[in-house]
């Protein structure tokens, strides 16, 4: 049977007028939808930043009498967000609760609650060195979750220990050898036997110290990092870099060892290192002398020669007695990808590519008014001060800390990047926020935060604070950023303050 062809004119499709007007409107709403969704994206990442950031939580007291081991010397959230821990300068780790129903309120709240506390370190004494080992946290580290506990890595200057933290919502009733207090019973009283039952019970949290890891250090340790093979990690100090197995205590492999045999040779110590996040190989380490080393273990068992080195070349006509002390790395960071890897100095940020040594790619100065007033940093000593950095979820945002409770956050790709960041150190541009962590924050819950600008010059605008009003007393050295979230905590003295994005 033959088969027709039916040609359809494309006058004969063309709609009424009536659909062409109902067509237009819908494809009009749909374009203002994008828009929308394109704008809202970008005030909350991006220039809007100043709007959308508000208070959600602080923790502590906001008293001005704050002992030295109240204060927090350390911020990390774990791999999903659900957990955040601190550490102070007591040896205390507390650990706060994602609160279930702030995710489920609409607008969602970034809220925590405690859901742990226990001390990881004590003080300690070296009586062959007459050298005391303070308690202080200097890291934690969260292990990926493998099952209903949580693990997570703590270390003070010398000892790394491995923490358990459980939870146990149930006991066990009706022993045949023990009595219900506990206390053992008479085997001539045992008449019958019975089979123990498993009751409900009020929920407990406990930590219990699984590893401890210690005496490898001869030098003050000043970072830990998992490997992405969740088995090992390293640790860092002044001039040895180890690898631990985290099964093994009493074992670990010196892979960078940068002591001379002579110490009168010393030129630098190692300031930071990090494992990269998905290549299990790889590991980087900066220096005091403002240098990145990147390693590849696969090369040899003692990483003395490093497979890239990262290192801007200095300005000889700004060179001065202070450029070797500002240049001095004090965090470095790679980002989630593994592509990018920021480092901070005393006066700014940097953003480098894996594969490009030569210079970083983005540049962004935190406190470049300050530069002026190096001298007077030098004599208090607030120039050898360690910040540290971190990466937003999606690797769009950096945010590190500065004096006066302020901290900064940058968004890639805004003005403020680029080799010519430094300029206009009093002048915010776009993509870059400066928030503070105070008392002023608090007492306006879920209030979009005001920004803040420091006038770089002795005329000041009237919402711009001077230089030389800053307290440099309130410093902002721990920050963390959730790793899904538009949530950090900054770390303020013996504060901890939680801000979110008005999502």
């Amino acid at each position: 049977m033959a088969t027709t062809t039916m040609v359809v004119s494309p006058l004969a499709t063309q709609p009424s007028p009536k659909n062409k007007r109902r067509l237009f409107a819908e494809a009009r709403q749909s374009s203002l939808q994008k828009l929308s969704v394109i704008f809202d994206h970008g005030n909350k990442s991006g220039n809007g930043g100043e709007t959308t950031w508000c208070f959600s939580q602080v923790k502590g007291t906001l008293e001005d009498d704050v002992t030295e081991a109240d204060l927090i010397s350390c911020v990390e959230f774990n791999h999903d967000g659900e957990l955040l821990a601190t550490g102070d300068k007591g040896g205390r780790v507390v650990i706060f609760q994602r609160d279930p129903a702030s995710k489920q309120c609409v607008p969602k709240k970034g809220e925590y609650n405690v859901y742990s506390t226990f001390q990881s370190h004590e003080p300690e004494f070296d009586y062959l060195k007459s050298l005391e080992i303070e308690e202080k946290i200097n890291k934690i580290r969260w292990l990926k979750r493998k099952n209903q506990a949580h693990f997570l890595l703590s270390t003070n200057d010398k000892t790394i220990k491995l923490w358990k933290v459980s939870e146990r919502d149930k006991r066990v009733t009706g022993y045949n050898t023990r009595e219900e207090g506990g206390r053992m019973r008479h085997p001539s009283r045992v008449t019958q036997l019975r089979v123990p039952t498993v009751r409900p019970a009020e929920l407990m949290v406990e930590a219990s110290p699984r590893r401890i890891f210690a005496n490898a250090h001869t030098y003050h340790i000043n970072s830990i990092s998992l490997n992405s093979d969740q088995e090992t990690y390293l640790s860092a100090d002044d001039l040895r870099i180890n690898l631990w197995h985290l099964e093994i205590t009493d074992q670990s492999f010196n892979i960078v060892d940068i002591k001379p045999a002579n110490m009168e040779e010393l030129t630098e110590v190692i300031t930071a290192a990090e494992f990269h996040p998905t290549e299990c190989n790889l590991f980087v380490y900066s220096s005091s002398k403002g240098t990145i080393r990147l390693c590849d273990m696969r090369a040899a068992a003692l990483c003395d020669r490093h497979a890239k080195l990262f290192e801007e070349p200095e300005d000889p006509h700004a060179r001065s007695f202070f450029s070797e002390i500002i240049s001095s790395i004090s965090d470095v960071k790679l980002s989630n990808s593994g592509r990018y890897m920021m480092s901070r100095d005393y006066l700014g940020l940097k953003v480098w590519d894996l594969r490009m040594e030569t210079k970083p790619v983005e540049t962004y100065p935190v406190h470049e008014y300050l530069r002026s007033k190096l001298c007077s940093l030098y004599e208090n000593d607030c120039i050898f001060d360690k910040f540290e950095c971190c990466w937003s979820g999606d690797d769009q945002r950096l945010m590190t800390g500065s004096y006066n409770g302020f901290f900064r956050i940058f968004e890639r790709g805004g003005a403020g990047g680029g080799a010519g960041g430094g300029a206009g150190a009093g002048v915010a541009r776009r993509g870059e926020l400066t928030l503070e962590a105070s008392r002023e924050a608090a007492a306006r819950p879920r209030q979009p935060l005001r920004a803040r600008r420091v006038a770089a010059t002795a005329k000041r605008k009237k919402d711009e604070i001077g230089v030389d009003c800053l307290d440099f007393n309130k410093k902002i050295l721990h920050t963390a950023w959730h790793p899904h979230e538009s949530i950090i905590a900054v770390a303020a003295t013996n504060n901890l303050f939680i801000f979110q994005d008005k999502f």
